[in-house]
């Protein structure tokens, strides 16, 4: 799907989590949420800017690859076990309340069409609205809201989503139609982590004798959800077809105006990017968004490509993903943040964007890149005096200037960063002896930087080849995406690219990341392995921010923390998204500010009327 700027390999929780005052408008008098101020939207909205009420909802939507898959094999996509079918968490199921895409951070009724948060923090009520539904017609109570989230805290499922509602301490029935959420901590975030909570029925994977298996042996079951898809034809492994369910209770709802115009949505899975590219230009896929630079600039050529049946658009992107080489510092070789820094100077981002990237790309050098949340320049005193308390565990450096990246564009060079490379190593006891870079006992240096995609090894390769230049025994493991993601889940990796996706604001995905306790359980984002107290207080101190200045302050130290552990080798983002659609293909005027691109080009673009699908122009 990529050789450059990869999409999320596997569609990890990004939610955009909170630490500040809520604004909540009423006690079941107005159920919007708002993390500043007001609400974008006010009571009685009707949709959302970036949706297009009006556009048509009667096209079918052939898609390709989602989230870098090449096949699946689950219908759960909630377990640490196998694939599952693309788009499937997106398409066939609803959270309590839906997140807009044009703020730092509301929430608006979907599920729940109100919401109480206690006085002190501590709990919050949601109200389910009496017209949800599950796609079999059952009425979603109360109690099934409370089964969904006793089974996402469990073990049963991928630590990223017990983790996720971690500081949730219980859901109560109160009613009916009424859930209570109490919180471990009153942190102002619970109630919308709370709103983000998928929900199903305990009927999914039920049997005729009306037993049900353990949540986490249900692999293979439809699911029986609340979004607003259905499952029509699943062919093998590399087809599935989607189809909106015409008895959909939300589809006039304000949060879901305007979406989900597509009546049939069809993915294929291809093993490889070549054929993928062909299927498009060959006219049997609608839209896809194009990761790759060099097959952007060169390779959208052809008949229809001429003809303007189909076209090509950039459209501006949010806060940027961290992309990069990740190291596992699990691995002893890797314990020594010098050896950590001296991998990083033999990345030559400059050559591969000047003479591979077509100048297309900038240059990744923050977490929160892009983004109000990343530091720059020195820290100021708040940001001290956060980091102090941790000055001894910490390297000087965090106490300086933002790191700047290596650079080789004169009068600097990949010569003189190699040679720094050559000394940090000495330093760390790394010598080169006998062919080879060796430590004190001898052994020598041996990285295998594993990929699941044919096409990183125009960006894997030239670096291999700077580390063979230090003496380090590298080479790249290409592995089908199944045998991947279960290396990735037990952290069985030396050092592989990988992504970060972007937030609007940072929040609870940061313990998942970056927390020492995530560090040791698998299945967790925290692939770096990352263990410091600093972070994890620097982590604290934004979960628990009161005020958005206060929540900068942690992330720009928490950033400086992070830069400076060389836990990733950073690469580079594309400041625009690029996608090749066809001419039928329409979308909303406003865009977003923040979005997933294939969340966005599913969700909210439609199938033009014949009459105008010749003439709208590119954007």
């Amino acid at each position: 799907m990529s050789n450059e700027v990869r999409a999320v390999r596997r569609r990890t929780f990004t939610t955009l989590a909170l630490g500040m005052v809520l604004v909540v408008h009423g006690a079941f008098a107005s159920p919007s949420i708002a993390q500043y101020d007001e609400p974008k939207y006010p009571a009685g909205f009707t949709h959302f800017d970036y949706a297009d009420p009006d556009a048509p909802n009667d096209g079918d939507m052939n898609f390709q690859n989602y989230d870098e898959l090449q096949s699946y094999d689950s219908m759960n996509p909630f377990l640490v076990r196998g694939a599952p079918a693309p788009d499937l968490k997106n398409l066939m199921f609803d959270t309590l309340m839906q997140r807009s895409w044009d703020e730092l951070a509301s929430e608006y009724p979907l599920i729940a069409d109100d919401v109480n948060v206690a006085p002190d923090g501590k709990s919050a009520t949601f109200h389910i609205n009496p017209k949800a539904r599950f796609s079999n017609g059952d009425a979603i109570t109360a109690a099934d809201v409370k089964y969904s989230f006793d089974t996402l805290a469990s073990n049963q499922v991928s630590p990223i989503y017990n983790s996720q509602f971690a500081n949730i301490a219980k859901a109560t029935v109160l009613d009916r139609l009424t859930v209570r959420f109490d919180f471990r901590e009153a942190r102002r975030d619970a109630p919308l982590i709370a709103g983000d909570l998928w929900v199903f029925s305990p009927k999914w994977g039920m049997k005729p004798d009306g037993t049900r298996p353990s949540f986490d042996k249900i692999a293979n079951v439809p699911p029986l959800a609340s979004g607003a898809y259905l499952i029509e034809q699943r062919k093998n492994d590399k087809q599935i077809t989607y189809a909106r369910n015409p008895d959909y209770w939300a589809a006039d709802l304000p949060s879901r105006r305007g979406m989900y115009r597509f009546k049939r949505i069809t993915f294929r899975l291809f093993t490889d990017h070549y054929t993928s590219l062909e299927d498009f230009k060959a006219g049997h896929t609608d839209m896809r968004v194009e990761y790759s630079s060099g097959t952007w600039a060169r390779k959208y050529v052809g008949k229809n490509i001429a003809n303007g049946s189909l076209r090509r658009g950039l459209f501006p992107d949010g806060p940027a993903q961290m992309q990069g080489i990740f190291i596992n510092t699990r691995k002893p070789q890797f314990a020594d943040p010098r050896v950590r820094r001296a991998l990083t100077l033999a990345f030559d981002y400059e050559w591969l964007n000047r003479l591979t990237f077509y100048g297309q790309y900038r240059r990744t050098g923050s977490y929160f890149q892009d983004s109000p949340f990343g530091a720059t320049g020195v820290p100021d005193a708040k940001e001290l005096a956060l980091l102090e308390p941790y000055r001894p565990e910490l390297p000087a450096a965090v106490f300086g200037p933002m790191l700047r990246q290596p650079d080789t564009t004169p009068p600097h060079s990949l010569r003189a960063n190699l040679r720094e490379a050559q000394a940090l190593l000495n330093e760390a006891g790394w010598n080169y002896r006998d062919g080879a870079l060796r430590d004190a006992n001898g052994t020598a240096m041996s990285i295998e930087i594993m990929d699941d995609q044919p096409g990183m090894d125009g960006v894997i390769m030239p670096y291999v080849q700077q580390l063979q230049t230090l003496g380090i025994q590298a080479h790249m493991r290409e592995l089908d995406s199944a045998l991947y993601g279960k290396r990735m889940d037990a952290f069985d990796f030396d050092m592989t690219t990988y992504v970060y996706s972007p937030v609007t604001i940072p929040g609870g995905e940061l313990t998942r990341r970056f927390g020492s306790a995530a560090a040791s359980q698998p299945g967790s984002e925290n692939f770096p392995g990352v263990r410091s107290k600093a972070a994890d207080a620097m982590i604290d101190a934004a979960l628990t921010a009161n005020t958005l200045a206060d929540l900068q302050t942690a992330t720009h130290a928490l950033d400086r923390v992070l830069i400076n552990g060389y836990y990733i080798v950073p690469e580079y983002y594309a400041p625009n998204v690029r996608v090749g659609y066809k001419a039928r293909m329409g979308y909303p005027k406003v865009l977003p500010n923040s979005y997933y691109a294939e969340d966005w080009l599913i969700d909210y673009w439609f199938v033009k009327p014949v009459a105008t699908a010749s003439t709208a122009p590119t954007h």
